[in-house]
């Protein structure tokens, strides 16, 4: 009887598990950074993630203030404190307009605000648009990305930097 309950469920997750090919899981580690707040101390770790198709941004990050914050790419890789404002802008090889809510949409920078639990932790996993090799050469340019997590959330609208206040944790990007 025990077989006859547990076939069902064997056969759904079958099923589900077609959804999802592994050819469009990210599977290859191609960059990385750790993320670093101005007082030199860890914030977390960042790596780009490729499945040859896409390109997925993964961070691990520790010691934020509980809440949301925003978290993007930003154009120049490097992070100089205790402001990280040597980064640059946000990354934007197609000068789009900022936010996933304005009527010109998003940017290559522009990523989902990163959630902090009350243990100042948070992690996530953002699938880039475009190109795969695009999208990784607008990243390891010649100048090279940077990536930053901001004091406030991102409000998705306003251009170009959705209004997220201060950057509180900067990494480089750099090829694995």
């Amino acid at each position: 009887m025990t077989t006859r309950l547990l076939l069902p469920s064997i056969a759904a997750s079958l099923a589900l598990a077609g959804c999802t090919t592994v050819d469009a899981l990210p599977t290859d580690r191609v960059g990385e950074a750790r993320l670093t707040f101005a007082n030199g101390l860890p914030a977390g770790t960042v790596q780009l993630l490729s499945n040859g198709t896409t390109v997925s941004v993964a961070v691990a990050a520790v010691g934020l203030p509980a809440g949301e914050h925003g978290f993007h790419l930003h154009a120049i890789g490097q992070c100089e404190a205790p402001d990280f404002k040597s980064a640059g802008g946000h990354l934007n090889p197609g000068q789009a307009t900022h936010g996933s809510l304005s009527s010109g949409g998003k940017h290559l920078g522009d990523m989902p605000n990163l959630a902090v639990g009350a243990n100042r932790t948070g992690s996530t996993e953002v699938a880039l648009e475009g190109d795969a090799r695009a999208v990784l050469e607008d990243i390891f340019d010649a100048d090279g990305t940077a990536v930053v997590i901001h004091a406030d959330p991102d409000d998705y609208r306003s251009d170009p930097a959705g209004n997220a206040g201060a950057r509180i944790a900067c990494g480089v990007l750099r090829p694995a």
